[in-house]
């Protein structure tokens, strides 16, 4: 339930981007846009309901009919998502849409800049694009001849994996939780889910880390792996999302 600033500052919101849009009808009229009536007729809700949101009362406002009016009042992506966390609801939009499966310019080009191990990883935890000195830390992940570069995969079901990071299950299962997070922005995708049960199914670690229920931000902090040609190699690991597409993550590894 929301509180009484929430209510207030959603309803100014509506009112506000409810007003700029252009009346239906032309000639004088005293209320600037559409009104609310014409708000509601193109949303496909109750006159009523939208009057009660945009004077602050206590309504229940489902995320489908939120969903009509952020498409009624053609709000832009960063409104939409401002509009449904006043609301405190998930936008059913941001489940069901496909994903994009190119990497981000801005990614692509921050990852080709740095001079340390730096990559990025999809929505599905897959590395969508890296540098050589990524490559060269982790051949086995990201070298020329893998196929398959998705990290939980690397992480969880190749045996290279335990003997190149410290502390292998401790950080498996961190990474696990990470993931989790993630997990429930988009746990109605189908290839989602079939990772989960495909990782479940081949790894006990990973079942065991998934039936905990464990949920955790992706943070950074110090890392350590064992180089089969360098040897001992420590580094401090910084995490970014991009604005224009937060269900992509860039990893940056500076050595100590």
């Amino acid at each position: 339930m929301l509180d009484s600033e929430q209510r207030r500052l959603l309803g100014e919101f509506v009112r506000a981007h409810r007003e700029k849009l252009p009346p239906v009808t032309v000639g004088r009229r005293r209320t600037p846009g559409l009104r609310r009536e014409e708000l509601a007729e193109k949303a496909g809700i109750s006159a009523t309901w939208c009057a009660w949101i945009e004077q602050g009362r206590q309504v229940q406002a489902s995320a489908q009919a939120l969903s009509r009016l952020a498409e009624a009042l053609e709000l832009t992506r960063a409104e939409r998502a401002y509009l449904f966390e006043l609301a405190d609801r998930r936008d059913p939009d941001i489940e069901t849409s496909a994903p994009v499966m190119e990497a981000p310019a801005s990614l692509t080009a921050a990852v080709a800049a740095m001079p340390h191990p730096s990559y990025a990883l999809d929505r599905y935890w897959n590395a969508c694009c890296w540098n050589s000195a990524a490559a060269s830390l982790f051949p086995d992940w990201l070298g020329d001849k893998v196929k398959e570069r998705n990290l939980l995969r690397y992480v969880f079901l190749d045996p290279v994996a335990p003997l190149v990071i410290v502390d292998w299950q401790e950080r498996a299962l961190r990474l696990l939780a990470e993931f989790r997070a993630d997990f429930s922005h988009s746990s109605s995708d189908y290839n989602i889910r079939k990772l989960v049960d495909m990782l479940r199914g081949e790894s006990a670690i990973f079942n065991q880390g998934w039936q905990e229920q464990t949920v955790l931000e992706r943070e950074g902090g110090e890392r350590a792996f064992r180089h089969p040609e360098r040897g001992f190699l420590r580094y401090r690991q910084f995490n970014f999302r991009p604005v224009e597409r937060s269900d992509y993550k860039l990893v940056m590894l500076f050595p100590l």
